[in-house]
């Protein structure tokens, strides 16, 4: 069978055909729109899977934010154009007129990751660090979605970096996400670097930028500290990091000398995601198959 895999993120949309071996037959990708009405990401998810789901047997749903019931739920509405409620299988249900799943992003990027590891580890944490950061949590051999109704399992970008930090768009101070996140950097630029997006910054900082270089230091700081929260919380033997900041050249290299200065309690397996920009796509095929 044929999944039409979706990718719904803070900056972009992807979409992409998986077969039951998990390649990718054809890809597409949208820049996510920046209008706050639902009537956009409907006509944007309409375009973008148009020529792709005549093609499919049913679709899976990867997505930022909390999804209860199928429905899209922003934690931190900032990274979905002000998105706060959003009916996203019943949505994709209407334009295709297929059986929909729809799960978390991260959890689904994790459970990508977690079966490229082929069974080395059976706890293991993913974390991405892009518009937002988000993760998904195996343990055990299985994906922690949460049992109860708030949804919250696996949004570590939304624990707390800086009590005295900025406001996350979730309503906290100083969570990891205000800080480390391409928003995060982009919010904390100043000077001739401000209104920069987060890719400047980092061209930026490979030109010599101090300022450059610092914002992205405090991000791998951050994120550092919340690695080493993870394994003291999980015990985890394994962090993969994803995303378009977790992914830049360099990056993965800062938050690893970071967490070599924590003490050897919380030091961790860090490597880059396998599947690098695709994860969420393959994880949500994944899951819409069955594989769980």
């Amino acid at each position: 069978m044929t999944t039409l895999a979706i990718d719904i993120g803070g900056t972009k949309l992807a979409a992409a055909l998986v077969d039951d071996a998990l390649n990718l037959v054809e890809r597409r990708e949208l820049p996510t729109p920046a209008s706050q009405t639902p009537d956009e990401l409907r006509a944007a998810l309409q375009t973008l899977v148009a020529p792709l789901y005549p093609r499919a047997d049913r679709v899976a749903i990867a997505s930022t934010g909390i999804i209860r019931d199928g429905i899209l739920l922003a934690i931190n509405p900032d990274n979905l154009g002000g998105l706060l409620h959003f009916p996203l299988t019943d949505t994709l249900a209407a334009i295709t007129g297929l059986p929909v799943l729809a799960v978390n992003d991260a959890q689904a990027a994790a459970w990508a990751e977690y079966r490229a590891l082929g069974g080395d580890y059976r706890d293991m944490v993913f974390i991405t660090v892009s518009t937002g950061v988000g993760g998904g949590v195996v343990l055990d051999g299985k994906l922690v979605c949460g049992c109860g109704c708030g949804g919250l399992a696996g949004h570590l970008g939304h624990t707390l970096a800086d009590p005295n930090g900025p406001m996350c768009g979730c309503g906290r101070h100083g969570c990891v996400e205000a800080i480390a996140s391409g928003r995060g950097i982009a919010a904390a630029a100043q000077g001739e670097l401000t209104g920069c997006d987060a890719k400047t910054i980092f061209t930026r900082a490979g030109e010599g930028d101090q300022q450059a270089a610092l914002l992205i230091h405090r991000s791998a700081q951050a994120l550092a500290r919340l690695i080493a929260d993870v394994k003291a919380t999980t015990d985890c033997l394994c962090v993969v990091i994803g995303g378009s900041v977790g992914l830049a050249e360099g990056y993965l290299a800062q938050v690893e000398t970071y967490l070599a200065q924590e003490p050897a309690a919380y030091q961790v397996r860090l490597q880059p995601a396998h599947y690098r920009h695709d994860a969420g796509l393959l994880g949500a095929a994944l899951l819409a198959q069955g594989d769980k």
